[in-house]
């Protein structure tokens, strides 16, 4: 007597969801030829028109493929009834939910999943979101990831601009803000630069032909920076979702940090890696820690000068980090404090105060620093808050007095 074949009940339903699907496929093919065929009058189009018009329709055929693929890879997720609760193991059964759309790189995708609800936990569980892997957003997780790219080389309105025309899709410069701010936070300073052998090769085809080894620039800064508040994407009247008017946000102001390492010759500037952040001194200091200590700075081949302004954080980092570095004050910035002190004494005067501002910022292009000091400590100031100004550059300029030699480090910079 012959033995009886087994017949899996998952196997058998799994080969006719893959049946169904192809069926579902083929006749959606034939509906979705016909839409393309409809958008193109002319009998004899030419590639151009026959591209366009696939482009225009390509979402709707890629996004039903994606269902028809959900339908068949996740059948039993799909047709599941009854799952125990992860915190109670109470045994739930499904409820009627409304198809969940989603939106990703091929199209708008439509799940209709079982939902379960504990009413002892009070918590509510779709099984299928987490094998599926899905985001919490409507936009998933390769839209997003495309946003973040676009975000980090140009201004957000900009790449909200340039993923619809090279995507065909539509993204709000607020989602892109989001979803880069979100995705930035999970990112180390590691993960968002070259690697030392990248760096190492852009120091040598800076170096090939010359004698001096190349110029690195390490330039640090902060500046208090305007945040969007947590409820800047809130709900308008009325059943609709919508962000709030940007004439309304009351958000922070916070302080944001981080630096640029680029080389410069005479000929040109080659930019190499940068890292900007809300963050505090110390986070700064350790962001540059770990790209020393992974080998991304050549000390050893490059000749480092570092640029900042008159803040303390900034050269204490730098003096910890990277002694002997060439260090220099931000010219424009000591410019601005001059031209300040210009201002005031000269108010009523503009030529001599263009002519007293010029000539202070000669002496100090020069490096004759304690000429400048002994000039505006010789100055009669007007009133007190010229007077104020005044001795808040000299101490500036007695703090910053090595760094202020303009000339020779130009120089010097010079040489090959």
């Amino acid at each position: 007597m012959a033995t009886a074949a087994v017949i899996s009940l998952d196997d058998t339903r799994q080969a006719f969801a893959k049946t169904r699907a192809r069926q579902e496929l083929h006749a959606y093919l034939d509906h979705w030829l016909e839409s393309v065929e409809a958008n193109m009058p002319d009998d004899t189009p030419s590639l151009e028109a026959l591209t366009q018009a696939v482009l225009a329709l390509r979402q709707e055929l890629t996004g039903k493929i994606t269902e028809v693929l959900v339908a068949q890879r996740h059948a039993p997720g799909l047709h599941q009834r009854i799952m125990p609760c992860p915190h109670c193991q109470r045994f739930l059964p499904a409820r009627p939910a409304p198809p969940r759309t989603v939106h990703t790189m091929v199209g708008e995708v439509s799940l209709s999943r079982p939902y379960f609800y504990c009413p002892d936990c009070q918590q509510g569980f779709a099984p299928l979101d987490e094998a599926l892997q899905l985001s919490e957003r409507r936009t998933q997780w390769d839209m997003q990831q495309a946003a973040a790219r676009l975000a980090a080389e140009v201004p957000f309105e900009t790449a909200q601009e340039l993923f619809t025309q090279l995507t065909g899709l539509s993204l709000s410069d607020h989602t892109i803000h989001a979803v880069a701010g979100e995705l930035s936070q999970e990112l180390g300073v590691l993960e968002v630069s070259p690697t030392a052998a990248e760096m190492a090769q852009c120091v040598a085809e800076m170096a090939a032909g010359k004698t001096w080894r190349p110029i690195m620039v390490l330039a640090i800064d902060g500046a208090f920076v305007p945040t969007r508040p947590a409820q800047a994407k809130g709900e308008a009247t009325g059943r609709r979702r919508a962000r709030a008017r940007r004439a309304g946000w009351q958000g922070e102001w916070k302080e944001a940090k981080g630096f640029r390492f680029y080389l410069v010759d005479q000929e040109r500037i080659v930019h190499m890696l940068s890292w900007y952040r809300i963050a505090g001194d110390e986070d700064v200091g350790a962001a540059l820690k770990r790209l020393q200590d992974a080998g991304l700075i050549p000390e050893d081949q490059v000749r480092l000068c570092v640029i900042g302004d008159g803040a303390k954080w900034i050269w204490k980092q730098v003096n910890a980090l990277f002694p002997t570095a060439v260090q220099i004050l931000d010219y424009y910035h000591c410019s601005e404090h001059v031209h300040k002190v210009g201002g005031l004494q000269f108010g009523d005067d503009a030529e001599q105060a263009r002519e007293w501002v010029e000539a202070m910022m000669a002496r100090l292009f020069w490096g004759y620093v304690d000429w400048a000091i002994e000039g505006l400590e010789t100055l009669q100031p007007r009133e007190d808050q010229t007077a104020e100004e005044i001795r808040k550059l000299i101490g500036f300029l007695r703090n910053n007095a090595g760094r202020l030699h303009y000339r020779s480090t130009t120089r010097r910079g010079a040489r090959r």
